[in-house]
């Protein structure tokens, strides 16, 4: 199975990521990039338009997960133990978001991820996100 298969068959088993139409479109190792398309239903507030973000979340703790689980010390199952996300600006509505994310650091049991998402302005991101997961080993 290659990493790409491995982050979609990941992905379709949370159903709220089918719910919120959430798609893989790149992953190589300890890498994933994921996108959420925009939804009128996930908007957080009528009177702009910008999506909860709660869905922006959701985008971003799915893809550091496909990305601990593309790196090549930790292809297991893995599950987020915390995750931070710093929110800088609203999402353009209208718009598809994409997260990028970073597994940077494994240990025995603990994966360390990094991830930013953008809306079409790739200059200015919406947010920011670190976390840790776990590392389930093969025969651990």
């Amino acid at each position: 199975m290659t990493l790409q298969d491995r982050a979609r068959t990941f992905v379709a088993a949370i159903p709220h990521c089918a719910a919120l139409g959430i798609s893989v479109e790149e992953v190589s190792a300890a890498r994933a990039v994921l996108t959420l398309p925009y939804d009128p239903r996930l908007v957080g507030d009528p009177a702009t338009g910008v999506i909860a973000g709660g869905a922006v979340s959701v985008l971003m703790d799915t893809a550091c997960g496909a990305a601990v689980m593309a790196h090549p010390e930790a292809q297991g199952a893995t599950a987020t133990i915390d995750l931070r996300i710093d929110y800088f600006r609203a999402a353009t509505p209208g718009q598809r978001l994409i997260a990028e994310a970073e597994c940077h650091h494994v240990t025995a049991h603990v994966a360390f991820v990094r991830a930013t998402t953008f809306d079409a302005d790739m200059t200015r991101p919406v947010a920011t996100a670190t976390g840790t997961f776990t590392v389930v080993r093969d025969g651990a």
